[in-house]
């Protein structure tokens, strides 16, 4: 089958022919793609960011956020079937850990993750296992949610967390209406109660938020600080959740918080600096965001049968996976890339 590897750091990618994975244990499951999410953690990966952390041997296949239809299934497998539709979570688990006993599988302790630590979805076919296999709604397609899988759930892991905290009283800010941020406007508009406002650096993304629920717009111009000061009556808002991390982000969006208010990072690239008699004397939070549980992505993909949540993708073949690197390295892609074999 076809495969894009990564072949070396600091090198692009290439198409390989690899064998077509095969069920070898009784839980797992052989997906046949139908739409893979091309992510910004995939540049991180070709930068050399990730190789350290994940030991992964080289070449390997990318591609972490992935939705299709199940191909063949392992002797043990009873929750899905050959020829059912389904989203992948991203992680491989054990079942069996604390962390996976108590629902919270995103920190099992003896995970893998395809795309990052062993081969992934820029393929064909992807073998994951019964644990991480979500059917999705008849009305949905694989190539319309798939990078729910990862950037939508990571985005509604950190929105249902803030939303726990907010009332109709407060504000929530989010930084970034990109990728990951137009989806985090949608589940906040779905779960929260609160005033949105949406800061953003270009005027086409907070066209974007205003379309799908946000408040306000506010461009980051040098000026959002006191615009978004002036929007919650200079006392800055409850919550700010960061889908940018870098460039200034965690400076400007922690002057945008009152005081024991909620600061959720997401996007990441900077230090957060911050003097701890700050910290102290305003009880302000900090809060971190990795990707979300099974459950969060079940939740996630009933919010988008509803239509309360809706991925805006740009789709490339396949065979065009440098087209989608490089146009989401230059900031060209609107929403998500998505690559469909």
């Amino acid at each position: 089958m076809k495969a894009v590897q990564v072949v070396g750091y600091h090198q692009n990618l290439e198409m390989a022919d690899v064998d077509k994975p095969t069920p070898t244990g009784p839980f797992d499951v052989v997906v046949k793609i139908g739409g893979a999410g091309v992510c910004r953690t995939d540049l991180h990966i070709l930068e050399g960011q990730w190789a350290e952390k994940s030991q992964v041997q080289l070449p390997y296949t990318i591609g972490h956020e992935n939705a299709g239809w199940v191909e063949a299934v392992g002797s043990a497998v009873s929750n899905v079937s050959e020829g059912d539709k389904v989203i992948v979570h991203p992680l491989i688990t054990c079942g069996l850990c604390r962390a996976c006993r108590s629902g919270d599988d995103v920190h099992c302790e003896a995970n893998a993750f395809p795309g990052i630590d062993t081969n992934g979805g820029y393929a064909e076919h992807l073998k994951t296992s019964a644990r991480s296999v979500v059917k999705i709604d008849d009305a949905l397609e694989p190539s319309d949610v798939a990078a729910l899988a990862d950037a939508g759930l990571t985005a509604y892991h950190a929105a249902a967390k803030a939303a726990k905290r907010l009332t109709p009283r407060d504000r929530a800010v989010v930084i970034g209406a990109g990728g990951l941020g137009h989806i985090g406007i949608q589940v906040l508009k779905a779960l929260s109660p609160a005033e949105l406002i949406v800061v953003d650096r270009n005027p086409e993304a907070l066209k974007l938020a205003d379309a799908i629920g946000a408040d306000h717009g506010v461009i980051a111009d040098g000026t959002q600080v006191d615009q978004v000061l002036e929007l919650t009556g200079g006392s800055g808002a409850q919550t700010v959740v960061d889908f940018v991390g870098e460039d200034g982000a965690t400076i400007e969006g922690i002057a945008m918080l009152r005081r024991a208010g909620d600061y959720h990072v997401v996007g990441y690239g900077e230090n957060i600096n911050v003097p701890t008699i700050d910290v102290i004397s305003t009880e302000i939070n900090f809060i971190g965001n990795l990707v979300g549980s099974y459950n969060d992505l079940c939740d996630l993909m009933a919010l988008a049968a509803r239509g309360a949540v809706n991925l805006h993708t740009q789709k490339y073949a396949l065979d065009d996976f440098q087209s989608a690197i490089t146009d989401l390295d230059n900031g060209n892609v609107r929403g998500r890339a998505i690559l469909v074999p």
